[in-house]
C-alpha cells in the first residue's frame, strides 16, 4: 500500500516479574531496525508493550501482598517503561492489555470467530502446565513433565472453547512453502516446518473463571475468560487500530518485521498466521524469532529465567558501565538469531576491546590531532574532497550496499562487522601515515590524513547511530556538528568528502573510557 509505515513489533512481555535482559535484548534489536528505517527515510511504526491478564498474574499480585490487580500491572509496566527509556527504545506505541481498546476489539474479535463458526465448545481433558498457563496433549507429555519448562504438569478436566486451528495446518504448511523467508532465521523455519508434520490440534482459547478470574471475559459466555496466549497475539492489531480506526490501521498493517524469542515461536509461526487468516487479514513480511541468552551456573549453561532467580537486570550493567554499551555487547557478541551465554567478563572485554580501542580510541586520536596540529580546526584540503584514499574507496564504495543486504534479513552481526572493517582500517591508516612525522616533512599531505579521518569518522558515526546513538551524538557534536546524527540520511555513508572546511571541534571526554579489572 502507497505510504504504508513500516511496521516492527515486539512481543508484549508478561509482567508476573520484573524485565530483565532478554526483555532488553529483543527491544533493543527492534530498536536498531526502527532507528535505521528512519534514517533511510521510512515512516516507522514501532509497538511495544506488556501482558497483564492471566493466572501468573493474579498469582503474582496475590503474592506481592495487592489486592488489586490492576495496581500491581501498573506498578510493574512503569519498571518496563523505565528501562525502555534508559534503554533508548525508540518506540511509537505502547499497547497494554488492559487498555480498554484492546479489549474491547479482542471482545469483538471474538464475537465475530464465534459467529463465523471458528470458535466451538468441547469438554477438554489432558495435562496443563500452570507456569505455561498451556494444555497438552498426551502424545506430547514424557513423565508428567511439562515439555517447554520442565515442572510438573496437573492432569484437568474442564469444559473450554476451542478455535479451529486444525483445518488450517495444509493451508499454512503451503504458505511457509512459498514464503520462505516468512521464519527467520532458517533453523526457525525448519523448526516450524517440522511441528506442522504432525496433526495441529485446536487451540483452547478459554479457561473457566472459577479457575482463572483475571482476563477478558468471553462475550458469548461470561463464565469464561480468554486465554492470555490467544487475546495478547491480538495486540499486533488492536494497537494500530484494527476494527476501530480503518485509516490507520491500514497505513500501518502488516507488519515488516515481528521480533520474540524462539520459546515463543509456535504462536507466533502457526496460531497467529492462522487467526490472522480467518480473519482475513495479511501476513506479516517476517517474522524473526532470536535465540536466548543463558548464563553459566554450578550445574552448568542454564536458561536464564525469573523463577530459577539466574536473571541479569540490565539496569546495573547501565549504572555500572553505559546504555550503548549494553546495546552493543548485545547485538555484537553472536549473530541475532543464535544463543549466547552472558558473563560480565565477557561483556567487558568485547566494551573494552570494540568500543574502548577500536572505535573510542579512534575518535579521540583524530579529535587530539586537530586540536594539536591545527588549534582544533578542521583543516582544508582539495585533495581529499575530490578523492577518497585509495586506503578506504573500495570499504566506502560498498557499505551502503553490504550493511543493506544484511538489514533485510536482520543481520546485526554482519552489520557491525562491515563497520568495525571501517573503524580499523581507520586506525591502520594513521599507523601507516603517521601524522607526528608529517606535521614536518609534508604539511600538505598531512591536512589531507586529517581530513580524510574526519570524514570517515563521519561515516562511521552515521553508520553506528542504530546500534549505539548516545554516543555517536555525542562524538558527532565534538566534531562541530549542530545537529542530529539521526536525522541525516543513512545514504551518506556511501558519499566523500562532506565535512566542512575549517569547522571546530571539541576533545571531549573519552567516549568509552576503559574498564578496569581488578586482579582475583
Amino acid at each position: 500500500m502507497k505510504n504504508k509505515k513500516f511496521c516492527i513489533t515486539t512481543p508484549i512481555y508478561y509482567i508476573n516479574g520484573e524485565p530483565h535482559i532478554g526483555h532488553a535484548y529483543t527491544n533493543v534489536a527492534a530498536d536498531v531496525l526502527a532507528r535505521y528505517m528512519r534514517m533511510r527515510g521510512e515512516s516507522v511504526y514501532f509497538l511495544t508493550g506488556t501482558d497483564e491478564h492471566g493466572q501468573k498474574i493474579e498469582k503474582a499480585a496475590g503474592e506481592s501482598g495487592e489486592d488489586d490487580v490492576k495496581v500491581f500491572c501498573d506498578s510493574i509496566v512503569s519498571k518496563f517503561i523505565g528501562l525502555w527509556d534508559i534503554l533508548n527504545i525508540s518506540y511509537d506505541d505502547f499497547i497494554r492489555t488492559t487498555e480498554f481498546r484492546h479489549e474491547e476489539t479482542v471482545k469483538n474479535i471474538l464475537s465475530f470467530l464465534y459467529k463465523e463458526g471458528y470458535i466451538y465448545e468441547s469438554n477438554y481433558e489432558g495435562w496443563y502446565c500452570m507456569p505455561c498457563e498451556t494444555f497438552w496433549i498426551e502424545s506430547q507429555v514424557e513423565n508428567k513433565i511439562c515439555p517447554d519448562c520442565g515442572r510438573e504438569l496437573e492432569f484437568i478436566t474442564e469444559k473450554n472453547y476451542f478455535l479451529k486451528v486444525s483445518e488450517y495446518r495444509d493451508w499454512l504448511r503451503g504458505y511457509l512453502e512459498d514464503n520462505k523467508d516468512f521464519i527467520l532465521p532458517q533453523s526457525r523455519f525448519n523448526e516450524v516446518i517440522s511441528f506442522l508434520e504432525n496433526p495441529l490440534t485446536d487451540l483452547c482459547i478459554s479457561r473457566p473463571k472459577e479457575r482463572v478470574s483475571w482476563g477478558i471475559t468471553l462475550p458469548f459466555d461470561d463464565d469464561y475468560i480468554t486465554y492470555v496466549w490467544f487475546e495478547a497475539l491480538l495486540n499486533y492489531i488492536t494497537a494500530p487500530g484494527f476494527l476501530r480506526e480503518d485509516d490507520s490501521f491500514k497505513s500501518i498493517w502488516p507488519a515488516d518485521v515481528q521480533f520474540m524469542a524462539k520459546d515463543i515461536l509456535r504462536y507466533h509461526a502457526v496460531y497467529w498466521p492462522i487467526m490472522l487468516h480467518m480473519l482475513g487479514l495479511e501476513l506479516p513480511a517476517m517474522v524473526f524469532s532470536h535465540g536466548w541468552w543463558l548464563i553459566e551456573r554450578e550445574e552448568g549453561i542454564d536458561k536464564m529465567s525469573k523463577s530459577k532467580g539466574n536473571v541479569v537486570d540490565p539496569r546495573e550493567l547501565i549504572d555500572r558501565y553505559s546504555t550503548d554499551a549494553l546495546r552493543y555487547f548485545l547485538l555484537r557478541e553472536v549473530p541475532f538469531g543464535m544463543d549466547g551465554n552472558f558473563s560480565e567478563s565477557s561483556f567487558i572485554k568485547r566494551v573494552n576491546s570494540d568500543l574502548a580501542n577500536d572505535f573510542g580510541n579512534l575518535v579521540f586520536r583524530t579529535l587530539n590531532m586537530i586540536v594539536k596540529y591545527y588549534d582544533g580546526i578542521i583543516p582544508e584540503s582539495k585533495k581529499a574532497v575530490n578523492s577518497c584514499d585509495e586506503f578506504f574507496s573500495f570499504k566506502i564504495a560498498s557499505i551502503y550496499e553490504k550493511i543493506e543486504e544484511s538489514m533485510k534479513v536482520v543481520n546485526y552481526h554482519n552489520v557491525l562487522e562491515v563497520i568495525w572493517e571501517l573503524i580499523s582500517a581507520a586506525n591502520k591508516y594513521i599507523e601507516v601515515k603517521a601524522p607526528w612525522k608529517l606535521k614536518k616533512e609534508d604539511p600538505d599531505e598531512l591536512a589531507y590524513v586529517i581530513y580524510t579521518l574526519s570524514d570517515v569518522i563521519r561515516i562511521v558515526l552515521i553508520a553506528l547511530t542504530p546500534f549505539i546513538p548516545e554516543s555517536t551524538q555525542k562524538a558527532w557534536s565534538y566534531f562541530g556538528y549542530k545537529d542530529k546524527v539521526k536525522e541525516h540520511d543513512y545514504s551518506e555513508i556511501s558519499s566523500w568528502g562532506k565535512v566542512p572546511f575549517n569547522q571546530v571541534v571539541e576533545k571531549g571526554e573519552p567516549l568509552f573510557p576503559r574498564i578496569e579489572v581488578e586482579d582475583q
